[in-house]
């Protein structure tokens, strides 16, 4: 696996399929930030009613706009019917725990503001991922979201000074070894 964070303000993504699996990636995706996401449904229940919502799997066209797509919650056959002709259009595909029709794994994630960390087995073991994501979120409480916007601006000044990269890095440990916050 190649770790990666994507840009959702950048790419088209989606989500097809049906029931609570398929409208819980939606609405992660939608609190990353992919505010342009779709959710693509047949049979969609009266809280997927969003203005993102096609009341149908997606077709040719619809493939051909979009760069990731998750399907979940469609019968096998469907499911691979669909993963074949996203990736034939050069989508990035996951199928919901059907490890051999995936380009990428989801992964187990905490998000702390602008600090995400992330958990991935490859797909091998999401229980154990998620297990792991529960001991980050004992570790890594929400104060961190305030820490980072900190680091974030206390960077920007220091960028300013036009410093190079390794005296930025160093000035972040100072700020970090004088705050504590990973003793």
């Amino acid at each position: 696996m190649i770790p990666i964070a994507l840009d959702p303000t950048r790419l088209a993504v989606a989500v097809a399929g049906q029931g609570p699996l398929a409208w819980r990636r939606f609405q992660a995706l939608r609190a990353a930030g992919a505010r342009n996401a779709l959710l693509f449904c047949p049979n969609p229940t009266l809280e997927m009613a969003t203005a993102a919502l096609r009341n149908r799997l997606p077709d040719a066209a619809d493939l051909a706009a979009l760069r990731v797509l998750w399907i979940t919650g469609l019968p096998d056959a469907h499911a691979a019917t669909l993963a074949e002709a996203a990736e034939s259009a050069r989508v990035l595909v996951n199928v919901e725990d059907r490890r051999s029709l995936c380009a990428f794994h989801s992964v187990a994630e905490l998000r702390r503001g602008d600090l995400l960390l992330t958990v991935s087995t490859g797909g091998a073991s999401p229980g154990l991922a998620q297990r792991i994501r529960g001991r980050l979120a004992a570790e890594y409480g929400p104060e961190w979201a305030g820490r980072l916007a900190l680091l974030a601006a206390s960077r920007d000044a220091w960028r300013r000074g036009t410093r190079d990269l390794g005296t930025l890095a160093r000035l972040t440990d100072e700020l970090l070894e004088t705050q504590g916050w990973l003793a």
